[in-house]
């Protein structure tokens, strides 16, 4: 049996200001980790940006923000919210100012990916990212 991953979470106030306090808190963990947090801070930043922008509807709704190491010390990210719509990568073009979010997040990190939460409960968004 391999050791529990150790997780790290912060609940993520319905405010795009907060993405500032997300870059720090990824720095943070990341710090403690001895890993580099340049793509960390930019995958979460467009992960919560997202969530807050199209899944969080209501100012109760918590985004939460996950990090943990897999087994191959890689870095798990994780993104929850209540909406039950699953995001898409958009043909995002040079001049367009926004719909670059996943496609920054699929060049960046080794995979992601999207589950929904059971009875309609929403939905994490997940990126793996390796330590180099």
């Amino acid at each position: 049996m391999g050791q529990a991953a150790t997780q790290n979470e912060m609940v993520v106030k319905q405010d795009l200001a907060v993405v500032a306090e997300v870059r720090r808190f990824v720095r943070l963990v990341t710090g403690q980790w001895g890993m580099d947090d340049f793509v960390p801070c930019l995958v979460a930043s467009e992960l919560v940006t997202n969530a807050l922008q199209h899944a969080a509807s209501a100012t109760d709704d918590d985004v939460i923000l996950r990090l943990s190491r897999t087994e191959g010390d890689a870095l798990w990210m994780e993104v929850q919210d209540t909406a039950c719509g699953l995001p898409h990568m958009l043909a995002a073009d040079t001049t367009s100012e926004t719909g670059r979010g996943l496609f920054i997040v699929d060049q960046y990190a080794r995979c992601w990916g999207i589950r929904a939460l059971a009875d309609n409960a929403g939905k994490i968004v997940f990126a793996v990212i390796d330590r180099t």
